[in-house]
């Protein structure tokens, strides 16, 4: 019977994994469920559960009370109920460090084309226009202020990339002045209100929960300046499309890019998609070669470390 199960995963192979668990002399399995009802079905026995998507709560944690860690693929959690993992025993773990300079050059990325209009630029010459005056009016970033909500290891990597391209970086933190954090330090933190105010470009590098759902809806948006930007390379849910869409729509905030959406795929007839003002990537941000092998490497690490230990690196919840 393995000890550890990768229950759902939709990677082309699971070499990285295999390599680490073989050299600590764990087998595993790896199965593509497809509801939490085919992981209770085919994951009894396991311990560790390696997750990428399936929900992860008392359903699961009750009908396999073997289980006594999760570790989910990637740095957002917002699958697994922490509540009913902690009731249960459970230990829950990410990866969070894996990506971190792979979503900030996204973020940058997203910056850059929204200000300099490459995106916008190369849709109309498409359409036999060129003509600069179009693209109109273009900023400058290094006159720009800088807002990040979410000052964390990628929020501070991308805090790191700006500062020697835009004025300022400002940035809201809830967990600003919590014991043991620290964030750099030629970054000003402001209140979210006043992030909203004064960010040319307001970029998102938060986790989602119960707090950050629709945190930037039609309020916020409407706080916003009329010539701001707005990046989301975190979670979609954190993000009101509809309300987003209003604000694009008229004028209210000159751009947006986002890298991740409530519902994805992003349907072919999102009114989003019609609109000059707003450009977007396949939740893409994460992905470098390296990255998605560091994913996989790192998550089957830590199933090691708390097979062998009882402990991990990456803990999410506490027990």
């Amino acid at each position: 019977m393995c000890k550890v199960i990768i229950c759902d995963l939709d990677h082309a192979d699971v070499e990285p994994e295999e390599r680490v668990l073989a050299e600590a002399g764990y087998g595993f399995k790896w199965l593509r469920c497809k509801s939490q009802g085919e992981v209770i079905e085919n994951c009894r026995g396991a311990v560790v559960l390696l997750n990428q998507y399936i929900k992860m709560d008392r359903v699961i944690f009750e009908a396999l009370p073997s289980v006594k860690c999760v570790v989910r693929y990637g740095v957002g959690f917002d699958n697994i109920d922490l509540a009913d993992a902690t009731k249960h025993g459970v230990q829950a773990c990410n990866v969070p460090d894996y990506c971190t300079n792979e979503v900030a050059d996204q973020a940058l990325a997203h910056i850059m084309s929204l200000l300099r209009k490459t995106t916008l630029s190369n849709n109309i010459i498409r359409r036999g226009v060129w003509d600069f005056q179009k693209l109109a009016p273009i900023p400058r970033l290094s006159d720009a202020t800088v807002g990040i909500c979410g000052l964390g290891r990628i929020g501070s990597a991308l805090a790191q990339r700006l500062r020697p391209l835009c004025r300022e970086a400002i940035a809201f933190d809830v967990e600003q002045g919590v014991a043991g954090r620290s964030f750099p330090d030629f970054v000003r933190f402001v209140t979210f209100a006043e992030l909203l105010a004064r960010s040319d470009v307001l970029s998102v590098h938060c986790p989602l929960n119960e707090s950050s759902y629709h945190l930037f809806g039609k309020d916020e948006f409407f706080a916003m300046r009329d010539n701001a930007y707005f990046i989301n390379v975190s979670r979609g849910g954190i993000v009101d499309e509809g309300a987003l869409l209003d604000a694009l729509r008229s004028g209210k905030i000159a751009g947006a890019a986002l890298d991740v959406a409530e519902s994805e795929p992003l349907s072919v007839d999102n009114p989003l998609l019609a609109l000059d003002n707003f450009s977007v990537s396949p939740h893409s941000a994460w992905y470098s070669e390296q990255s998605a092998k560091d994913l996989k490497r790192k998550a089957a690490e830590e199933a090691v470390r708390f097979l062998r230990h009882g402990t991990v690196k990456y803990p999410v919840n506490t027990l």
